[in-house]
């Protein structure tokens, strides 16, 4: 009966990680003649009818908003794009964000995190001058531990040093 149970589980699984197909057909004849074969396709989440998140994130994505070396202040080529962050948010008033915020690989992990910390929190309150709800924003730091760069320069520290916007409901 365990086994069974398993079993279930297992084929469950996998019908779910492959997802719902659809069908096309498409012409496979050399001669281009009217010979047909049916093709299965994955659909995309807004195919299948799950257009929650998917779909408000596809609307438009986030720039990083970039911070100066052991610093967590809005540097004013920040602005633009906290700017356009809250207004994408107070016309999707519906739409929740989770800011993060993240460090280069220098100093320690205590630091980073606080310093993370400091950096989404900054943004938060950038987004609240702005007119988005507080209520609306979460923040999460995460220090030197999810860098979208890992070469040890200048200008891969300067992406590191960001306040990155999750989008969720």
């Amino acid at each position: 009966m365990k086994k069974f149970l398993i079993l279930v589980l297992v084929a469950g699984l996998t019908i779910f990680a492959f997802g719902c197909a659809k069908k096309h057909v498409k012409p496979t004849d050399e001669a281009g003649a009217a010979r047909e074969e049916v093709v299965e396709e994955t659909l995309t989440p807004r195919e299948a009818g799950d257009v929650s998140t998917y779909e408000e994130e596809s609307l438009f994505e986030f720039k990083d908003a970039l911070f100066e070396f052991n610093k967590y202040n809005i540097r004013p080529d920040t602005r633009a794009v906290l700017d356009s962050v809250a207004s994408w948010l107070n016309d999707h008033r519906d739409i929740n964000v989770l800011i993060e915020g993240h460090c280069d690989e220098r100093g320690t992990n205590e630091y980073n995190l606080a310093l993370g910390e400091k950096r989404a929190k900054a943004a938060r309150d950038y987004l609240i001058s702005r007119g988005v709800s507080s209520k609306r924003m979460s923040t999460i730091t995460y220090g030197e531990e999810k860098p979208v760069c890992s070469s040890h320069n200048e200008n891969c520290w300067q992406r590191n040093r960001r306040a990155h916007f999750v989008v969720t409901r």
